[in-house]
């Protein structure tokens, strides 16, 4: 069971918006909250990244081959400098055969390309290993220890920059696997010394391996006594262990992963409550329907409701 796929695929509602952003210096383009989780991939020359909200950030210098990430989409500034005032961008064109669309501005100065999109994802209902990542993860291209992520952009960089057969369907998939190379060369890079959360409960060798039976068998009666045997810990020990690198016990963050693969069923299944109840380790419609609705504020077939009436 892979927990990474797994947690971003509870958290998707829709697929990824992605355009191609030219700026010729001096350039500025305000880009105001977006409803998921953004990023920015430097495909030649250098820009700066300008939180705008008073979140603490400093500005984040870019370099070609650079990747950013914005955990809630928060509003931003990207610049070839931090002095230069945003402007409006052109409008999005379509250039013929180009598997995206191109917003072009500034003057006549230097150039810079980057690739500027956003993910669709449940921000009021985040996990956890994404919602206690930081606002913002730059990955540069110097340095970086993830060969797979590095790969991606420069396939990125070259199907858009030379476009050919097939470009359209490359480019959507390479832009969708972005998001798990960015995630997994983040979690993968922390020190083992200093990792915390979820970047260590990944690698601890108690905690992984409890964390993936739970995801590969949510419906399955698991006590904590249970896993902590797997572990190869006490009771109390594991428990301790679980809910420091976690962020919650064990048998709290079961009922968080069951009621978001009920969600996710709800929403892209049409299997009908009893199945979802059960493959979600209820015994009866009923209390996965009073389960669900303690979670969720509604009832099952109202939230799946509301959800085909949005679309």
């Amino acid at each position: 069971m892979d927990i990474l796929t797994e947690a971003l695929a509870s958290m998707r509602t829709g697929q990824p918006v992605a355009v191609r952003t030219t700026g010729f210096a001096p350039w500025a383009m305000s880009l105001p909250p977006i409803p998921g989780s953004g990023f920015h991939v430097v495909l030649s020359g250098a820009a700066w990244l300008i939180p705008v909200e008073e979140s603490g950030e400093q500005p984040v210098y870019l370099r070609e081959g650079d990747v950013v990430f914005l955990r809630d989409g928060c509003r931003t500034v990207l610049a070839d400098h931090p002095d230069t005032p945003p402007q409006e961008p052109r409008s999005v064109e379509s250039p013929p055969g180009a598997p995206l669309g191109a917003v072009t501005l500034g003057a006549d100065g230097e150039r810079a390309d980057l690739l500027c999109g956003y993910y669709h994802l449940d921000q009021a209902r985040q996990h956890p290993l994404v919602g206690r990542l930081p606002r913002i993860i730059h990955l540069p291209a110097a340095g970086t220890r993830s060969p797979e992520l590095a790969a991606a952009v420069g396939l990125l960089r070259t199907e858009l920059d030379r476009p050919r057969m097939g470009s359209a369907g490359i480019v959507p998939v390479l832009i969708d696997s972005l998001l798990l190379y960015i995630l997994r060369a983040w979690h993968e890079e922390q020190p083992p010394e200093t990792a915390r959360g979820w970047a260590a409960a990944l690698a601890d060798q108690a905690v992984a391996p409890a964390l993936t039976a739970l995801h590969g068998d949510p419906a399955r009666a698991w006590t904590v006594q249970e896993l902590a045997v797997r572990a190869g810990l006490s009771r109390a020990a594991f428990a301790k262990r679980f809910a420091e690198l976690v962020g919650e016990p064990p048998m709290a963050y079961l009922t968080r992963w069951r009621m978001t693969t009920a969600a996710r069923l709800l929403r892209e299944s049409e299997a009908p409550l009893a199945a979802v109840a059960a493959r979600t380790g209820y015994g009866s419609e009923y209390a996965f329907a009073k389960a669900f609705k303690r979670e969720y504020g509604q009832a099952p077939g109202g939230y799946r409701r509301e959800l085909r009436t949005a679309a």
